[in-house]
């Protein structure tokens, strides 16, 4: 049997080319290529990519090699992986945030999920564009900009429909076909959101269940890393091989038993017969009418598929003022931590530096300004004020016990629906419990959001649950996938 390889990669699957190689019809070495044309054909325009793994080739070969005298390690064994450009990878590659001042940063390891994913016989392909400092820099920057590369567009309408922040490049590259799979990081909607904008599936883990040393951090209460992909299943392949306790970061140390090497067991056609959705209306009343026609599908859909539907479920925080008090303050305190990590070599060493080196490469570095990060370095950096910890308090108490774990329990519900990163991502991300989305169908008209952007467009469906839900969420997110196959494969 013979291969069209061009064609065939587009849309292939992470299983798809597991196969492929154990059937001799493809290589690791060849799918590394195969991308690496992509990008270069089609990449110069979506920007997505920060940098390629100059390595990427001797890696695969390596790898290839490996297949024909041991065997595959496992699912992920010679599949290229995008890593978002805030993750340390112990190599030639850079890690940046997509910051100037880090333009020429190398990591001295590998974040402890960059390690992970090598052990489990990924090929780290390249870094994906982000939005800088991810989007924790100026309240005014676009989505999916940054000074290092420039701004990355959705590849299913570049510059008219929005690509989603922080981990655009992430979304655009696997969109596009550019990487079997990325990860991303989250502390508020930054997977969830370019996942539900480039019709992907995007997971945001429990805070515990994935290490955060070796990425350049926001908060230590909300920052986590996630896969996105174009499946259900690739994406739960993926989280299977990034979970894991590590001593350098105190969340992960949790029952054992919520690292779970293997997620494809939640796969379950009729995973969302007799579960319980949630339906909060109180968070629906602001989208526009081709946005609440993708969520009633949904709801029928579920419906059709066995699901209870519970509607409308309120939820005490409704109507709350939420403040950015934990990222602001947080942000100071664990950003110097991992800048003090740096080299000699390196120009800033703290927060306070990386402001200072901005002001003095104003021309090249302040396209947006920095207000975000000169707000932030405002702090004392030592996390004991007061409004700090009422906000932390008020986060984790609203958001998660009077919020999301609230609703569940009043009508014993195994999740919550939302339409992608609509209010739902960010109960969740302040609660610290997960949230996965999946490809709900396209919005042909659009209204301008608050953010200036359009919001037509591919849309997500948003499920969310309490903490290390995650095997419950994935069920729900691949049956309705199964039932309903909205991704299509943009026109590059």
């Amino acid at each position: 049997m013979s291969l069209d390889k061009e064609n065939w990669v587009v849309e292939a699957t992470i299983s798809d080319m597991q196969r492929a190689m154990d059937e001799g019809l493809i290589t690791s070495f060849e799918l590394v290529e195969l991308y690496l044309d992509r990008i270069g054909r089609h990449d110069g325009r979506l920007r997505s990519i920060i940098e390629v793994n100059p390595d990427a080739l001797a890696i695969a070969r390596k790898l290839d090699q490996e297949r024909r005298e041991k065997g595959a390690r496992g699912p992920l064994h010679g599949i290229p992986i995008i890593l978002k450009d805030n993750i340390d990878t112990g190599d030639r590659m850079h890690t940046s945030a997509g910051s100037l001042a880090l333009a020429e940063s190398f990591a001295k390891d590998d974040a402890f999920i960059a390690a992970r994913l090598r052990e489990a016989g990924a090929v780290l392909l390249g870094k994906a564009n982000m939005t800088e400092w991810a989007n924790f820099m100026s309240p005014t920057m676009w989505a999916g900009y940054s000074a290092r590369n420039g701004l990355t567009l959705n590849p299913y309408g570049p510059g008219e429909l929005f690509v989603g922040g922080s981990s655009s490049g992430s979304a655009a590259a696997v969109a596009a076909n550019l990487a079997a799979a990325a990860i991303g990081t989250e502390t508020s909607g930054s997977i969830i959101s370019p996942s539900s904008q480039n019709s992907l599936v995007g997971i945001k883990p429990t805070i515990g269940l994935v290490s955060r040393s070796g990425i350049i951090p926001i908060t230590n209460t909300q920052d986590t890393a996630g896969p996105m992909a174009r499946t259900v299943t690739d994406a739960a392949i993926l989280l299977g091989a990034i979970v894991g306790r590590d001593e350098r970061d105190g969340a992960t140390k949790i029952d054992p038993r919520q690292h779970r090497p293997d997620y494809t067991d939640a796969l379950v056609i009729d995973g969302a017969r007799h579960a319980r959705i949630g339906i909060p209306r109180y968070y629906y009343k602001h989208l526009d009418s081709d946005r609440i026609d993708i969520v009633e599908s949904a709801i029928r859909v579920l419906r059709e598929l066995g699901a209870e539907i519970l509607d409308p479920v309120n939820l005490p925080c409704q109507g709350t003022h939420w403040d950015a008090n934990v990222l602001r303050y947080e942000f100071k305190k664990y950003v110097n931590d991992y800048l003090a990590t740096l080299g000699p070599e390196q120009p800033v060493h703290s927060l306070a530096e990386v402001i200072a080196f901005n002001e003095t490469h104003a021309e090249t570095a302040l396209k947006y300004g920095q207000d975000t990060l000169i707000w932030a370095n405002e702090t004392s950096g030592t996390l004991t004020e007061t409004d700090y910890l009422k906000s932390l308090r008020k986060n984790k108490e609203m958001a998660g016990t009077n919020g999301i774990d609230h609703a569940l329990k009043e009508h014993k519900l195994d999740a919550l629906l939302f339409l992608g990163n609509e209010f739902g991502a960010d109960l969740a991300a302040r609660a610290g419990y997960p949230s996965i989305t999946v490809p709900g169908g396209y919005a042909q008209r659009g209204i301008i959001a608050p953010g200036g952007y359009i919001t037509k467009g591919p849309q997500g469906i948003t499920f969310v649950g309490t903490a290390f839900s995650e095997p419950q969420l994935i069920k729900l997110a691949y049956a309705f996938e199964q039932a309903t196959r909205h991704r299509v494969p943009p026109a590059l």
